[in-house]
C-alpha cells in the first residue's frame, strides 16, 4: 500500500478521534490569519522558490507537509500539488551537495495559490520580480527562516510584522527597518503574507496553512501522518525562548550581530569607545562598523 493511500485510509477512519479535544476544532483565524479558500476540486498549487544555497529543511519540511494532506471525498489529485520554480532550469546546489533540477522556470511556472521561500542565496532582481507578480493572485506568500530578508526584498513585508532565523533578528531588523519583527514567534501570519522562524519553524507554518484552507482535523491529520510531534503550529509564540537576546560576557563572548558563541582568539573585532566587540564573521563586523550605536541600544 502506497503512503498516499494508507493516509487516505487513515483519515477515513478518523485519526483525530483519540484527540477528543481536537477532532472537533475547526480552521480560523486564531492565530491572525483568515481561513483560506480551497477550490472546489483540483490540486491548490504550491510554488517552492529555489536558488544556490536554498537550505533544505526550509522547503523539504513545507514540502512534506503539503505532500501529505488528505481530504476525505476531495476529487482531482492531491490536495496539493507541490513544484520547484526557478529562474532557470539549471541544477542547484543546496544545503551544500544537494543537487536539485528545479521543474520550472520563472516564465513557465504556473500560476501558484501559495509561494513558499526558503532561506537562499542573493536574489537576482529577476527573481524579485517574479514574486511580486505572483503573489498578486496568490492565497499566501510565505518565508521560511532566513528567506525573510528575501521576502523583505519584495516590499510585501513593508508594514507588516514578520519574524526569521533569531540568529537574524538584529540583521533583519537593521536591513528592514520598515518591517516591525517579532521575536520569539514561531510564525507570523499578516494577510496574503507569512513568515516562519528558523528551520523546523517551516513545517509548523506549513501546518498552519492546512490549516487555514482545511481546517484542524486535516492539519491533525497531517502532522500524525509525518509522526510530527511538535506543537508549535497550535501556538505561534511558542518560541519564546528566543525573545530576549542574550548576553555578551567576558568569559562567554558573543557576535554582537547575531549573538551566536565566538572564539575571542580567531574571531574579528572592533574597538569602540575603548571597549572590544567580537564577531562570529567579517561581514557582521562591517555591519557593526558602519553603525555601532545601533546594536548598542536595545537591540530589537
Amino acid at each position: 500500500m502506497k503512503r498516499r493511500d494508507f493516509f487516505v485510509l487513515s483519515s477515513a477512519m478518523g485519526v483525530t478521534a483519540a484527540l477528543p479535544g481536537l477532532a472537533h476544532a475547526s480552521g480560523g483565524d486564531g492565530a491572525g490569519g483568515a481561513p483560506l479558500v480551497a477550490p472546489a476540486g483540483g490540486s491548490i498549487l504550491v510554488a517552492f522558490l529555489l536558488s544556490d544555497g536554498a537550505d533544505v529543511i526550509d522547503f523539504a519540511g513545507p514540502w512534506e507537509v503539503f505532500e501529505n494532506v488528505s481530504v476525505s471525498g476531495r476529487q482531482g489529485g492531491p490536495v496539493f500539488r507541490s513544484y520547484t520554480v526557478a529562474e532557470t532550469t539549471a541544477p542547484i546546489k543546496a544545503g551544500g551537495a544537494l543537487t536539485i533540477i528545479p521543474e520550472c522556470t520563472f516564465a513557465t511556472a504556473p500560476q501558484p495559490q501559495v509561494i513558499v521561500i526558503p532561506a537562499q542565496g542573493e536574489p537576482s532582481e529577476a527573481m524579485l520580480a517574479w514574486i511580486r507578480q505572483a503573489a498578486k493572485t496568490a492565497d499566501l506568500t510565505m518565508s521560511v527562516c532566513t528567506g525573510a530578508f528575501l521576502l523583505a526584498r519584495t516590499g510585501l513585508l513593508s508594514g507588516k510584522a514578520a519574524t526569521t532565523h533569531h540568529s537574524a533578528y538584529m540583521e533583519f531588523q537593521m536591513a528592514h527597518p520598515d518591517v516591525l519583527l517579532k521575536r520569539g514567534a514561531r510564525y507570523v501570519e499578516e494577510g496574503k503574507v507569512a513568515s516562519a522562524g528558523g528551520l523546523s519553524s517551516g513545517i509548523d507554518l506549513a501546518l498552519r496553512v492546512v490549516e487555514r484552507y482545511f481546517g484542524r482535523s486535516v492539519a491533525l491529520n497531517t502532522a500524525d501522518q509525518l509522526e510530527y510531534q511538535g506543537q508549535g503550529w497550535l501556538n505561534p509564540e511558542s518560541n519564546m525562548v528566543y525573545a530576549k537576546r542574550r548576553k555578551s560576557t567576558e568569559q562567554h563572548p558573543l557576535c554582537v550581530v547575531c549573538e551566536m558563541d565566538v572564539a575571542k582568539a580567531s574571531a574579528p573585532s572592533s574597538v569602540y569607545r575603548g571597549q572590544t566587540y567580537y564577531f562570529c564573521m567579517s561581514s557582521h563586523k562591517q555591519i557593526f562598523d558602519v553603525g555601532p550605536d545601533r546594536f548598542l541600544a536595545g537591540g530589537a
